[in-house]
């Protein structure tokens, strides 16, 4: 959990994620869920299966990617104004070690909200054995979206 260091603009951020998150059908699809939502802060996690590895049996780098990004996306959107979204304008991953292992966590928190933009960083993690790797870090930019106007 990460220290509260923005100032809340809805209130209801975490009801307006939960409402968002039955709309993310890739999400789904992967398996990947939040297991924890705060202001700025959020973290998700996926039991790993054979359809999230690649042909070396390490965790496909898109799975990683994409987790990353649900949860710096959510990160970011916990700060916006109700009726704001969030979108991503870049994504840098690096990638530190295989992803060997039985459970995946993903930790994603603000850096720096801005006028238009939301700076964000994430880290990943499997799970092996009761032994946490850090496999990813990913740094990424989101620009803030008045949902009223499209």
């Amino acid at each position: 959990m990460m220290t509260n260091k923005f100032e809340c603009l809805n209130p209801d951020f975490k009801e307006d994620i939960e409402e968002k998150l039955t709309r993310q059908f890739f999400m789904k699809l992967m398996g990947f869920k939040l297991d924890e939502i705060e202001l700025g802060y959020v973290r998700g996690s996926l039991e790993i299966e054979e359809k999230h590895m690649q042909q070396n049996y390490f965790v496909h780098g898109g799975v990683m990617a994409t987790a990353s990004d649900i949860v710096m996306g959510f990160a970011a959107y916990s700060l916006v104004p109700k009726h704001f979204g969030v979108v991503t304008t870049d994504l840098n991953m690096s990638y530190l070690n295989p992803g060997i292992g039985d459970m995946l966590i993903a930790e994603g928190r603000v850096t720096k909200y801005g006028g238009q933009l939301v700076f964000c960083e994430a880290d990943v993690f499997v799970e092996k054995d009761g032994k946490r790797t850090r496999t990813n870090r990913a740094t990424s930019t989101m620009f803030k979206v008045d949902l009223k106007k499209i």
